[in-house]
């Protein structure tokens, strides 16, 4: 007996499936299919989230709708990984997050950019947020803000990391040895390039049955807009604390380069994601969760464009206003890190690391 229905059907699927073979050479998930003869819902859970939802065994299926077999690889591994993410998530209580978790993020975006607003007129006055000048430390001190995000950070990377470690567990994973270092190392390139989001190599499928690779080029400019974001971040601390540099800096100083690349990227990504998730072919999709992946694409995105404005428009009067906006936003998507679309990196990331453990041990 499975733990839902979504997971007793993602094993009948299995069992055609490797009766079939047919699509072992699309991506990881179906040789790591053929590595076991039974699914406990571990298994199950290990096999949605090494998968990346490209589409492409739903097309080359001949068993999929309207066949009677009614096989439908992507949408049932997609419902899978969400309740995954709702049944590892650590502290326990939190899990009820995930229901209607875009609602829960617009809400915790809209009363961190009104708590940020509000702390800014209780620490100066109600002009400050409208003075010219540039200057984001008359608004809040240096040492005041990276505490307030410094302590939400470590909130998150325990959560996350406690997360995983359910997953990792639930998956039947060991402890990584020295000999797992170049299973690791793979795992690191796969998901890097998005290995297994081309398709078997033609692309992935979207709209209808023409292959592209505009998703994997969105995922990448989203992620990695993100990491250099956050690289920005890094170097501004470096700059501050061991430089003795305080913000603002020119354009071509580093926190302020890696920070314009990186905004761009989580403006351009984030757009072309959501264009794509609503021309998506709806037999694909796990709709009951649209509200969580559109919810985190849209925060990345208000992350992006809330940044970009705040550095084009520092030295204006609109720099209060946006600088409690953007801090407000970034706030929200680290607090709801642990609670959204974030952790499918993560655990996709421990199903490849599994995956290529097996294939090196020739299980």
């Amino acid at each position: 007996m499975h733990a839902s229905d979504n997971l007793a059907e993602a094993d009948r699927l299995t069992t055609v499936c490797n009766s079939c073979r047919y699509c072992e050479g699309l991506c990881a998930v179906f040789p790591a299919m053929e590595m076991r003869r039974a699914f406990d819902d571990g298994d199950l859970n290990y096999l949605a989230n090494l998968c990346h939802g490209c589409g492409a065994c739903y097309v080359d299926c001949q068993f999929s709708p309207p066949h009677e077999f009614d096989v439908n690889v992507p949408k049932v591994l997609a419902q899978v990984r969400g309740d995954s993410y709702r049944a590892y998530a650590w502290p326990g209580f939190l899990q009820p997050l995930f229901d209607r978790n875009g609602m829960a993020i617009s809400i915790v975006a809209a009363l961190s950019v009104a708590i940020f607003i509000l702390g800014f007129v209780l620490w100066h006055d109600p002009d400050v947020l409208f003075t010219d000048g540039g200057n984001f430390y008359r608004l809040m001190p240096h040492n005041v803000m990276a505490g307030i995000f410094l302590a939400v950070t470590a909130f998150t990377v325990v959560a996350l990391t406690m997360g995983f470690r359910n997953f990792w567990r639930d998956i039947g994973a060991n402890g990584l040895k020295g000999e797992d270092t170049p299973s690791l190392w793979q795992a690191i390139k796969d998901a890097s390039s998005l290995r297994y989001l081309d398709g078997g190599g033609v692309g992935c499928y979207n709209e209808d049955e023409r292959p592209t690779d505009r998703r994997r080029i969105y995922h990448h400019l989203t992620f990695y807009g993100f990491m250099l974001c956050f690289a920005a971040t890094t170097a501004g601390s470096v700059y501050h604390y061991l430089l003795a540099m305080p913000a603002p800096y020119d354009w071509y100083q580093l926190p302020k380069l890696l920070g314009t690349l990186g905004g761009i990227g989580l403006i351009a990504g984030p757009i072309g994601l959501l264009v794509a998730k609503f021309k998506r072919e709806p037999d694909m999709l796990d709709t009951a969760r649209l509200g969580m992946d559109t919810g985190f694409i849209l925060m990345l995105l208000l992350t992006g464009l809330s940044g970009m404005a705040l550095m084009l428009l520092r030295v204006t009067p609109a720099m209060g206003i946006l600088l409690a906006l953007h801090l407000g936003v970034v706030f929200a998507l680290f607090l709801s890190m642990p609670y959204s679309k974030f952790v499918h990196g993560l655990y996709r990331f421990g199903a490849l690391t599994r995956y290529a453990i097996e294939r090196r041990a020739g299980h």
